[in-house]
This record gives structure tokens, sequence and C-alpha cells, in this order.
């Protein structure tokens, strides 16, 4: 292995790791009800095949995609469907979804178990499996994978990089998943680097996790052209943009996807998954999630039916503590605070995040007094201080000649700022007002 690489910028917020890093993976039992909500992911939600009253079983296709950036829905449970219907979602929304009761005493075994022999099929043919089995980016944006495999004509992928550094603060989902499914890994690397006539895969590890280096390197298969890349430990180190300068010293440009720099980026956990789809049949229904944080009275890492309500998981991780204030879908830099607690877990979930009293109460805003911290910290140099202004007087437009639409949201210009300024939040409203008028004028 080589020292460790990184990219300029960025941060080194306090980890909060220790808290689930060393514990195993644990199997939640199945709840009496899961909620999945036909919209999971980015693109078209799924359209409805099952309808209320139908007896579905665990792994069957009961909505199928919506388009090609949309992928298929199955029950995460067998039970019976009781309504389809509009229920609270994790982004705030109202949003329509499949209501399971699950069927009492039930094994719960897959619907359709069984091997894939995937070394005889072609590429378009392995997508399209690939897209059957409903997966996602599970890292938390939920792009759908099968559109990242379909290389545009014209393109072609040189190297597949595997992400495995998970930078957020407290989440260890993925750390556990390199420790404990070693071989569901190199097996999805090897159907993705089929697919994608990739020459090399890499899989990115911070220095954090020595452990699951470690682990990795000793289970590398002789025969597989992958290295392990060990990175240093910094925010946002497991953005793409960010990972693919540090581990192949390329740079993508304004406006342009990996691929433009031959280069395909997936999640670890996502690779794990799409090992176990191949080996014996088990679709997307399930996911690893870190629920942590000092508002948790028992820190774990669980295994979850996709649907799982977020009170379920509470109460088995022991309940809140009296001081609990907040509760992140996510990591604290990017997560998405929740307001109600029977959300259910959905496939881009990678943690719960628990906070208390003292870790949200609201700090005073000052001015801004010029320092550049957040030129400093900013991973992709935009200038943070200049959009901040533009963007509290609401002067949008011109945040254009400064790049906005590249900003990734991490958060780190509003994490060092001394004076407190939401700079995030206030550029979110600003690519929002600006998408919706480009789609107004695309409209017209």
């Amino acid at each position: 292995m080589t020292q460790a690489r990184t990219f300029r910028h960025g941060i080194h917020p306090a980890e909060h790791k220790a808290l689930t890093a060393g514990r195993l993976i644990e199997r939640i039992a199945f709840p009496d009800e899961v909620i999945l909500p036909l919209a999971q992911h980015i693109g078209a939600p799924s359209r409805p095949l099952a309808k209320p009253g139908d007896k579905v079983y665990r792994g069957q296709i009961i909505a199928a995609e919506g388009g090609f950036v949309s992928v298929p829905l199955h029950a995460s449970v067998t039970g019976t469907v009781s309504a389809i219907a509009k229920h609270h979602h994790p982004n705030g929304s109202l949003a329509d979804a499949f209501v399971i009761e699950v069927e009492q005493n039930s094994p719960q075994t897959l619907y359709d178990e069984h091997a894939t022999d995937w070394e005889e099929m072609p590429p378009s043919a392995l997508i399209e499996h690939i897209q059957r089995g409903g997966f996602v980016g599970l890292g938390g944006a939920a792009f759908p994978t099968h559109v990242k495999l379909a290389i545009p004509e014209g393109k072609h992928a040189r190297w597949l990089l595997i992400n495995g550094c998970e930078c957020e603060p407290y989440l260890t989902s993925d750390h556990r998943i390199m420790l404990e499914w070693a071989d569901s890994i190199f097996l999805g690397v090897r159907v993705l680097a089929r697919i994608l006539g990739a020459e090399k895969s890499f899989i990115a590890v911070e220095t954090n996790k020595w452990d699951a280096i470690k682990t990795l390197v000793s289970r590398i298969p002789a025969d597989l052209a992958c290295e392990l890349v060990p990175l240093e430990t910094k925010y946002p180190q497991g953005a793409e943009k960010m990972l693919i300068k540090a581990v192949l010293d390329q740079e993508v440009p304004s406006g342009k996807l990996p691929i433009d720099v031959h280069v395909v980026v997936q999640n670890v956990g996502t690779v794990a998954g799409i090992g176990d789809f191949f080996a014996f049949g088990q679709p997307l229904i399930e996911r690893v999630v870190t629920v942590t944080g000092p508002a948790i009275r028992r820190p774990t890492t669980l295994l979850v039916p996709i649907g799982t309500r977020l009170s379920n998981i509470l109460e088995h991780c022991g309940g809140l503590t009296e001081d609990a204030r907040e509760i992140l879908f996510g990591g604290p830099m990017m997560g998405t605070p929740q307001q109600f607690l029977d959300v259910p877990i959905l496939k881009g979930t990678s943690g719960i995040v628990c906070l208390t009293e003292e870790q949200v109460k609201s700090r005073q805003e000052y001015p801004c007094i010029r320092c550049a911290a957040c030129l400093d910290a900013c991973p992709i140099f935009l200038n943070p201080s200049a959009l901040g202004s533009l963007a509290r007087t609401a002067r949008y437009d011109e945040m254009m000649d400064y790049n906005i639409m590249d900003c990734m949201e991490c958060g780190s210009c509003s994490y060092v700022c001394p004076s407190n300024i939401p700079l995030v939040q206030r550029f979110r409203v600003a690519k929002g007002v600006l998408r919706e008028k480009q789609a107004r004028g695309k409209a017209a």
C-alpha cells in the first residue's frame, strides 16, 4: 500500500465513530408493519403493481420502475398489502407508499432465492438484472446504480472506484460492511468490473479504519485486478470528485461527471449488496444502518428491512435519552432532520443520528469578518463568503458567475464559519430558486 492520499482543503470534524465502530452488525426483529414509499431514489418514482389485499413475499417486486432513471420496489417482508396511501416521507413531504402488514410466524424467506450465472451474461443483461434488483447508491444519494453503469456512447470506463471512506462523523455502517462482508464486496467488484470493462478497480478507505483496510487487503483475490488505497481521514473525502482526485489525481471538470475522466464510483455497501444479489438472489430489501449519537441509549449497527419505522428502531435501541432534541437521517454534516417518528427507513438511509439539546442549540449569527476560513475549507475552491453575501440579498442570478451550481452542499463552509452564518442552507435555497427558473425557461 502507498502512503495515505488526499485532496486539497476540507475539514477535520470530530469523528464520534467509537460509539458503533466496534459493534457487530445486528439484525433487528421484523416489525408488525412496514411503510414502503414509491419515491426512494433520484429519478421517477416506482409504479405500483401490487394492490391492497394482495399477499406479497419478501423479495417480490411490488412496483415497477417508472422510467430509465428509476428502479423497481420489492417487498421487504412477507405479509399483506393493507393500503397504498400518503405517508410521512423522510424528506418532509407526504408521499404515496405501500403499507404492508407483516405475516406473523412467517419464516421471512426470500421469494426467489437462487444464484445467478453472471459470468455467462453480457454486460447489457447484467445491467438490466441490477436494475431489476432495485439497486441504488447506499451512501445517501440513492442514485439508481444501473444508470451509472450504462456508459454513454463515445465514453468508456477505465477505472472502477469503490468508496469506503464514510467520512461523515458518527456513521460506521460501511466500516462494518467492510469488516464483515468482504466476500460479498469482492464478488460485487468482479461483476461491476465485467460490466464496465474496467482495467483496474480501487477500494478507497480512510486511515481511521485500519482494521477494515487490513481485512480487505488480506482478502483480495489473487486473480482480481483490485488495489486498496488508504486515504487521509478528512471531510468530505468520500465525495466523488474529492475521491477521484485523491486516488487517481484526476480532476472532474465543472459541469462534468466522473465518466468524463473514465471513472465510475460506487459505494462499498452497494457493491456488497450486488454481490449478495448475484450469489443468492436477494434484491435491495434491507440495509445496514448506524443508529448512534449521545441521545440514544444503545448505539448499534443494525441490519434493517427497508420500510421499518423510525420508532421501531429507536425502541430496539433502548429509546431516546431525556435530553434528546433532534434526529437526523444521515450524518450531521449533510443529514436531514426528522419531524415524525413514524417515517420509514429508505434505501438511502445510511444512519440515524440522535442529538441532544446541547448539540443543536441555535447560535447567534454575526456579520462576515472576511476571515477566509470558508475559502480554505471549500473542497472545490468556491468563494462561499461572496456567495453568502449574494444569497443573503437574493441576488441569485449573480451567484451563477461564482459557479454556485458546482456546490455539493457538504457544509464545510458553515462548519468553519466563526460568525455562525448558515452558508450551506442559503446555498440550497439559492440553487432551488435557480433550478426552478431554469425549468420555467425550458418549459417556455
